[in-house]
């Protein structure tokens, strides 16, 4: 029997929440199993953590980490903690440390989810987001000077490698090449910022003719937010950096409905780290506690963490129980205009997992 090693990081808020219920749709799909199971090590590493040793998570926290084969995070973020400790001291610590320098969040309507583009039908918003996830705006390059004083600077550099660049549009052309569409969008602001971006579209050029059957185009970041709203199914799989592909990617989980329903991948392709898998939502701490947060996401994170350790067909049957789900409106959460619970959902989707698994072991 294969064991997955599983390492979760719940962090802050509703991440303390939704973690333990992807935990447990984990657990509802590896019990009636005799081929795989599931082995955690949770990690209390977050804000409660910073607030007794003053660190997100301890020194040698990648080395925990190392050997196991998937980890499952919640969020990092809380309203007595500046939000640059959060991330840079917990998630970027996780994603740069083990190079995890592809981003993809895949994007579409779900089954009885009322998106805001009334205009569009589900099947016009079908899209898979890579975000450069190492480099970029978000390299960390920068300083402060003068704090306190009328001369004081402060700088942030956005730094752009040929290797990073070219590893990431490379595995956006893949990705575009096996989806039915192979239709990718490159997204830039090279007439504004003529270095980097200049280069980062010079790369897509050099990289585009290794996919001869990739149809691909080029869009700057504020022409492709009217784009995706105007005209959504123009666009399939995207590619942007950093900044741009975060920002892009929340606008697209709200076309699609709600940030409580989008996943997140932190890959590294190469698999020498493990990756993480994450909801996009962040911490909510207005609704931390109270049982309302939608566990979607974390569920959908769980589907690319399986997909990733190589079992496509669990996967699915966990994407079956999440689409069962969603088009009932008796469990939407309060983001999606219901009334349902965290625990409500999530026995849901157990229950459907069971239901349709036993048949099918027992023929």
């Amino acid at each position: 029997m294969k064991t997955y090693r599983i390492a979760t990081i719940p962090g802050d808020g509703i991440g303390k929440e939704v973690v333990p219920a992807g935990q447990q749709v984990l657990e509802a799909l590896a019990a009636p199993s005799d081929t795989f199971r599931f082995e955690f090590e949770n990690f209390d590493w977050g804000g409660d953590y910073y607030r007794q040793y003053g660190v997100m998570m301890p020194a040698d926290g990648l080395d925990a980490l190392r050997n196991k084969d998937a980890i499952l995070f919640g969020s990092a973020g809380d309203p007595h903690i500046p939000d640059h400790i959060t991330l840079w001291g917990l998630r970027l610590k996780i994603c740069q440390g083990f190079d995890q320098y592809a981003n993809v969040r895949p994007t579409r309507i779900l089954p009885g989810i009322d998106a805001p583009l009334k205009r569009c039908k589900p099947a016009d918003l079908d899209w898979v987001i890579v975000r450069e996830n190492s480099e970029g705006e978000y390299a960390g390059i920068g300083g402060r000077a003068h704090q306190g004083h009328p001369i004081e600077v402060a700088t942030d550099v956005s730094m752009m490698t040929r290797a990073g660049v070219e590893r990431v549009l490379r595995f956006a052309f893949r990705l575009a090449q096996s989806r039915p569409r192979k239709l990718l969008t490159v997204i830039t602001k090279s007439n504004a910022q003529r270095h980097a971006m200049v280069m980062w579209d010079e790369i897509a050029v050099q990289v585009s003719r290794e996919f001869p059957d990739v149809k691909w185009d080029k869009e700057l970041v504020d022409a492709a937010t009217a784009r995706m709203v105007n005209r959504p199914a123009s666009l399939d799989t995207i590619v942007a950096t950093n900044l741009h592909a975060d920002i892009l990617s929340d606008l697209a989980a709200a076309l699609a409905g709600s940030l409580g329903i989008a996943p997140t991948a932190n890959l590294d392709p190469e698999r020498r780290y493990p990756s993480m898998f994450e909801p996009i939502h962040g911490s909510a701490f207005d609704i931390m506690g109270k049982g309302l947060a939608n566990p979607v996401g974390t569920f959908w994170s769980v589907v690319m963490m399986l997909e990733h350790l190589g079992e496509a067909d669990v996967a699915k049957r966990l994407m079956d129980a999440i689409e069962h789900v969603t088009a009932n409106p008796s469990l939407h959460t309060g983001d999606l205009g219901g009334t349902a619970t965290t625990a409500q959902v999530t026995d849901a989707v157990c229950k459907h997992i069971a239901a349709h698994t036993r048949p099918a072991l027992a023929a």
